[in-house]
Order: C-alpha cells, then sequence, then structure tokens
C-alpha cells in the first residue's frame, strides 16, 4: 500500500511537473506583439518591456563553438527580466557574412540566426531584427553599392542606395530571403514566428545628398510596402534615430546642430510603419558639453519625440538605442549608472502614462567577448550594480502590464 501511494505521489508530481513544463512553453510563445493607438499590445493586454541590443549574436553563433555566449547572454537577460532583443539580420560581404554575395548566402552563418531566434524563443525574449546597416560595418550600403557598381551600375555614392533600382533589387532579395527563411531548429518560417516582435528596414538611415529627407522617405515606403506584402504579422519600423526635417521645419531646433536627411514625422506617418524609434547619444553628439548638458539634451529628445509621437503620429515609440561609454572623458561606473538610471526613469514615468513601450539599452554581451568592446559593453554577470540597476527597471516596466 505504502509503495502504491508513493506511485500515485510520484505520478502526481509527474503530471505537476509536466504541466507546469507547458505552461512554461505556452508563455515562451506567445502571440504575435501588435500596436493598438499609442501602445503595445500582447494577446490582447497592453505590453511594456525593458530591452537590451546584441547586434553581434549570428555572426558569433555562426561559430557552433561560441554559441554558448549566446546563450549566457539570453540566460542572464531572462534572469533580468529583459524581455526584448535587438539585434542584426544582416552581414554583407566581408568576414562570416551573411550575404557573401547578392542572393549567395552562407547557410553556416544563416544556421546562427536561427540559433539565436531559437534560444530567445527559450527564454521569453522577443527579438527587434534589423535587415541592413547604414554603415559599412557588416557590410550595410556601402555594400549594396559596391556590388552593384562591380556589375556595371551607374552609382556616385552611397545615397544611391536608396535611388538606384539594381541596388533596391538586391535589398529586396535580402528582405525575402530572410523573411521566408524556414529556421532549421524550430521549423517555423521567420514571418511565422512570433518570437520576433518586429522588423527594422535598415539601423540608423541617413542621407547626405538630400538633407530634407524626401529620398529617404521614398525608399521608406517602398520598402515598408515591399515587406508588408510578404509578411503582416510582424510589425515593422525604420530604424531610425530620430532627427527632424523639413516637413516640420520648426522641430529641426530640437536636433543637436544638424540635420542627417531623414524626417523623424514624415517617415513614420507611412502607413505601414507601427512605431517610431530614437536613439540618444549626447556623449557623441554633444561631446565636450558637460554631463548636466548632455543629460537636458537626452530629456529634451525624448520628450519632443514621445509628444510627436502621440499627438502627431499617433503611433507606439521605442526608445531602441541609448548608453554611455568607458571612453567619455571623466567615465566612472557610477557616472554610468547615473547616466542609465535617469533615463529609465523618463522611460518609466513616460510609460506610465502611454505612448512609450520601452527602452533597449545599447549594449549587453557576454564575457570573453573583448574584441567586440565599444566602450559601451554591459557584462550582466561582472557588473552587478549595473545588472541590479536593468532588473529593477524591468520589474517597473513589467508591473505596467497589470495597472
Amino acid at each position: 500500500m505504502a509503495c502504491f501511494s508513493r506511485i500515485i505521489s510520484f505520478s502526481v508530481l509527474f503530471l505537476l511537473v509536466a504541466l507546469a513544463c507547458e505552461a512554461r512553453v505556452r508563455l515562451q510563445t506567445p502571440g504575435f506583439v501588435q500596436t493598438r493607438n499609442t501602445q503595445f499590445i500582447l494577446n490582447g493586454s497592453p505590453f511594456f518591456f525593458n530591452g537590451f541590443n546584441s547586434y553581434w549574436m549570428m555572426k558569433v553563433a555562426a561559430d557552433p563553438s561560441q554559441r554558448s555566449k549566446v546563450s549566457d547572454v539570453f540566460s542572464q537577460a531572462a534572469e533580468a527580466r529583459l524581455s526584448v532583443c535587438r539585434t542584426w539580420a544582416f552581414n554583407d560581404g566581408g568576414s562570416q557574412a551573411l550575404q557573401v554575395s547578392p542572393g549567395v548566402y552562407d547557410e553556416r552563418v544563416f544556421q546562427g540566426l536561427d540559433f539565436v531566434i531559437a534560444e530567445a524563443r527559450k527564454n521569453g525574449v522577443r527579438l527587434i531584427l534589423s535587415l541592413s546597416n547604414n554603415y559599412k560595418d557588416f557590410g550595410g550600403r556601402p555594400q549594396y553599392v559596391s556590388w552593384a557598381r562591380n556589375a556595371g551600375a551607374l552609382v556616385n555614392s552611397d545615397d544611391d542606395f536608396y535611388t538606384n533600382e539594381v541596388v533596391k533589387g538586391y535589398y529586396k532579395n535580402h528582405v525575402k530571403k530572410v523573411l521566408t527563411r524556414i529556421n532549421t531548429i524550430t521549423r517555423v518560417a521567420y514571418k511565422d514566428d512570433p518570437t520576433i516582435m518586429a522588423w527594422k528596414l535598415i539601423n540608423e538611415p541617413r542621407c547626405q545628398v538630400d538633407y530634407s529627407g524626401k529620398t529617404l522617405n521614398g525608399w521608406i515606403q517602398e520598402m515598408a510596402s515591399f515587406v508588408k506584402s510578404i509578411d503582416s504579422k510582424h510589425l515593422l519600423t525604420v530604424g531610425m534615430e530620430g532627427f527632424y526635417g523639413d516637413s516640420m521645419p520648426e522641430k529641426k531646433a530640437i536636433n543637436p546642430g544638424y540635420q542627417v536627411g531623414t524626417d523623424f514625422i514624415s517617415d513614420h506617418l507611412i502607413e505601414e510603419i507601427d512605431f517610431t524609434t530614437i536613439h540618444a547619444y549626447p556623449d557623441i553628439w554633444l561631446s565636450g558639453k558637460d554631463d548636466s548638458s548632455q543629460m537636458a539634451f537626452m530629456q529634451r529628445w525624448l520628450t519632443s519625440h514621445l509628444t510627436d509621437s502621440e499627438t502627431i503620429i499617433k503611433k507606439p515609440m521605442i526608445f531602441s538605442e541609448f548608453g554611455k561609454s568607458s571612453k567619455d572623458p571623466g567615465y566612472s561606473l557610477s557616472a554610468r549608472d547615473s547616466f542609465l538610471n535617469a533615463v529609465y526613469t523618463n522611460v518609466y514615468n513616460s510609460a506610465r502614462s502611454g505612448g512609450i513601450g520601452g527602452g533597449l539599452v545599447w549594449q549587453v554581451m557576454a564575457d570573453g567577448m573583448q574584441s567586440y568592446d565599444d566602450g559601451y559593453e554591459i557584462v550582466l554577470s561582472q557588473n552587478p550594480s549595473t545588472s541590479s540597476l536593468i532588473t529593477q527597471q524591468s520589474n517597473k516596466m513589467i508591473a505596467l502590464d497589470h495597472v
């Protein structure tokens, strides 16, 4: 009888564990994140989050012996209750390229991206995937234009990325290749995977030949429509820093003294663009200014764009890049924590009144990645004060889901 009771007890325990595991799987394979007016929505309820950037993940995961670094970051992120990660879904030409040449892909690197998505899913983290880069890092616009030039196309500068038909064809082919990719681990097509929260057309687009923003706006309209024709399930955004253009000239006074060929207002008013983004690097944009001046700029930058997102664009916003570099004059860990705390306080207060979904700190890395250091790196396991600050923000943002 005692033996039978133990069998029953073990059976009940096994059933409870199985049910718990099933519930955990359901939580980690949620519905698609959507938008409603100026809020992000998940499964019918408001979705607030704290997140991070780790652009390097696909490149590192392309080497199976290095994949533990990706796993470590997602595991530590989950412990800190970070629920959104932004990373690259491109590497054009050069070392460990995903796209070796136009339309030619390295399956080994693609499987690295498969692994990143599978690990994010396992840890309950949603991904924002960028499809190209403004800069030469990881190929980006310069590589696309170089490919076109080598193929005999008449291109003059990297800004022809936005107008040359050959280059635009290369970009569209890449978009289609990524969106229709079937993950070799999960067996789910990227365009059907709710682990992916959103696509970004390009990281930090700029256009020097047309500071008004009109050239870039035409490209965004064309490419946003193309993305949505393939994938109508996922959210889409541009990937902008937030610089104002000519559609509302009075707004240009908010810029840090210059334009970059984007127009925050008109670019995000495009119907297929689902939410707005801003980046802020006052330590770079206002180098030479003291910390208080840089912080004042950051607060104006956030407030202005949040107001415009709510009242003019009428879409939610993500503060998708911010950080403080160890290379800044007078840097200290406490100075970085103070900066992050100020940003987090602003984000949280803004989220309480609606309009902003969350912020993504730049950038989280694993131990032993010194070759990727850019001054902004945060290793959660090695930076307890910063990790604690990040976790506190995560808890506060998540609590807003239930307010």
